[in-house]
């Protein structure tokens, strides 16, 4: 597959190279970095070339601002000198992020943002991202050539996919009204969490009272900062003051099936209503009214038992 490479179009290839590009034997009046320059550019038109290279995509994952773990998966079963070795690692932007050309590490083609923030374990054959940020999110590939006395030629390659995540603040539930809730009003709430990656699935209400749980899904509103990358989440929740009954209301932060899920810690209601003081103003109020009334009665019939006994008494003298 190598030999059946060509040079690109104007290029001039010695009688005596093999290749696309000249055996270092064949080429003494080449520079050091005239030598890696080459060697660059010959990377970059194999893997232009080369697409039908098998390359297994392994999935890595990292904490924001800790190490990522990078590995090249060559088992180097030939046990190839490193001094016969050439390592790239490239991003899938392009972007050149760690160079070992022939044992040495190189920082001539380095993007700048990589510089100082990667070492390569050439036992391991794994390459350290430092401090790792958001945007190193990505796809990332290992090419190894090999150049020991004969052409120049791919012996290796393999992609890493990273992935980041920045742990969310436990979710935090506020009132959206001054004072305590009162019976026949609303609940207005909000539940938030900040400073996570990747941005969660949804928001669930959990509203649990004698046994019983109710789920509410609302909208759930996702800032993201544009400098960090950071995702800060807030969802509100109208619901009426419930009362008469313990109420614990909580939010549930759905990350993700791989990342979990973060509850808040419980609100808890406890209002009893107010129709029972009415009740007693009204039962005691009629009962006095009665009680007024059959003395006023009473009296009304004594005095008029009086009256009449009196009657009959001036009666019985008069005869």
């Amino acid at each position: 597959m190598q030999a059946a490479l060509q040079p690109p179009s104007g290029r001039q290839q010695p009688g005596n190279s093999v290749g696309p590009l000249r055996l270092l034997s064949s080429a003494p009046k080449l520079t050091h970095k005239e030598s890696i320059m080459e060697v660059y550019i010959f990377f970059l038109f194999a893997i232009t070339l080369l697409p039908g290279i098998a390359a297994n995509v392994h999935h890595v994952k990292s904490f924001l601002d800790h190490t990522a773990y990078l590995s090249c998966y060559f088992p180097n079963s030939q046990k190839n000198d490193i001094k016969n070795i050439i390592v790239f690692w490239q991003k899938d932007t392009g972007e050149v992020v760690h160079e070992v050309f022939l044992g040495q590490e190189i920082h001539d083609h380095l993007s700048p943002k990589y510089i100082n923030r990667t070492k390569m374990d050439m036992d391991k054959w794994t390459l350290q991202l430092l401090n790792v940020r958001i945007v190193d999110e990505g796809q990332y590939k290992c090419i190894i050539m090999h150049m020991d006395k004969g052409p120049k030629k791919i012996i290796h390659e393999s992609e890493c996919l990273l992935h980041i995540t920045a742990n969310y603040s436990q979710p935090v539930i506020a009132q959206l009204h001054s004072g305590e809730p009162k019976p026949n009003e609303n609940l207005n709430l909000s539940c938030s969490s900040s400073g996570g990656y990747p941005e969660p699935k949804q928001m669930i209400w959990l509203i649990s009272s004698e046994n019983i749980t109710d789920r509410l899904i609302r909208h759930m509103d996702v800032l993201q900062d544009a400098v960090t990358k950071l995702y800060n989440v807030t969802s509100k929740l109208n619901i009426p003051v419930p009362t008469n009954t313990l109420t614990n209301i909580s939010c549930l932060l759905h990350l993700g099936e791989q990342q979990g899920s973060l509850i808040s810690v419980p609100l808890v209601i406890e209002i009893q209503a107010e129709e029972i003081e009415p009740v007693k103003v009204n039962f005691f109020g009629p009962l006095i009214a009665v009680i007024l009334l059959i003395t006023l009665l009473l009296g009304f019939l004594i005095l008029k038992n009086r009256n009449i006994s009196s009657t009959n008494q001036s009666v019985s003298l008069a005869v």
